[in-house]
């Protein structure tokens, strides 16, 4: 874990957050929430079947007191939180190795250390880049390895320059062979904050949105986009079991825009996307067959 030389880096050439090991049982309640909230029937959800990947994300929740949350709705301090003022969290991205699906009904471990830093330049300034490794473990075997990559900085970014969300944004056109649309609303976005325990305020704090982040309207969660790429997969390819997922979240999509998951397969995987009627690839990813 090289630093580069910067000031960055005396807040965080310290800071080695030791390995965190938490179980869970994996109930089929939240597989049956998060198909609700997509319309779509899921995954059986009955004990042993197997849970799509990156539906993880539903369990080994953490819920901090109220009082530990930071004005922005992120806990102000965490394991995996570097030490860095005035800190801005993005999700820039990851990705999973699946040796074998995690199994719904059984309990489950989870084994999270610090895999990386990188401290890089970008065009507002210094960005910390943090990687989080997470081991997934059933039966005393390791099933689905993940890392996910979140990007830092340290104070507000500069202003954006993105337009004001359209109250008829343009649908996105594509020919890819998979397709599924999705229009999010402040209520599905609060929903799916709900079921990943995510507080962060540029979900559903329209004012605070605007005007401390600069964003022009409610953003569509990093982790929503991904799980709207998996599913192309899930839907069109069901017999199909993922051996490698890699993702990467370009840039934001806002509540109302009419989001276009887009997807070309191959024999052996499936290119990924998502669009809009302005931007044609707000996330890609890349997904490999067993």
């Amino acid at each position: 874990m090289q630093l580069t030389n910067s000031p960055l880096q005396a807040y965080v050439e310290s800071w080695k957050p030791g390995e965190v090991i938490r179980e869970d049982p994996l109930p089929p309640g939240p597989v049956a929430a998060l198909s609700a909230l997509l319309d779509e029937p899921g995954p059986v959800a009955t004990g042993g079947d197997p849970l799509p990947v990156l539906w993880q994300w539903l369990y080994f929740l953490e819920w901090p007191a109220q009082s530990e949350l930071g004005a922005d709705g992120h806990p102000a301090h965490g394991h995996f939180l570097p030490p860095v003022p005035d800190r801005q969290r993005m999700f820039a991205g990851g990705r999973c190795t699946v040796s074998e699906p995690l199994r719904i009904g059984e309990r489950a471990e989870r084994v999270s250390s610090l895999r990386g830093l990188e401290v890089k330049h970008g065009r507002t300034g210094e960005l910390l880049f943090v990687t989080q490794r997470n081991e997934f473990r059933q039966r005393g075997r390791t099933c689905l390895v993940e890392e996910q990559d979140i990007v830092y900085r340290s104070g507000r970014a500069p202003a954006r320059n993105t337009p004001a969300v359209s109250e008829t944004p343009a649908a996105a056109q594509a020919d890819d062979a998979w397709q599924l649309s999705l229009r999010p609303d402040p209520t599905l976005l609060f929903r799916f904050s709900a079921l990943t325990a995510n507080a962060h305020r540029i979900h559903y704090d329209l004012p605070y949105t605007r005007d401390e982040e600069g964003h022009p309207g409610l953003v569509v969660h990093g982790p929503l986009l991904a799980l709207l790429m998996t599913e192309l997969v899930r839907r069109h390819a069901p017999t199909r079991q993922v051996r490698t997922l890699s993702y990467r979240l370009r840039s934001p999509a806002y509540a109302a825009e009419r989001l276009l998951a887009a997807g070309t397969p191959a024999d052996d995987g499936a290119r990924l996307r998502i669009a809009t009627g302005r931007e044609n690839r707000h996330a890609t990813a890349e997904v490999t067959f067993v």
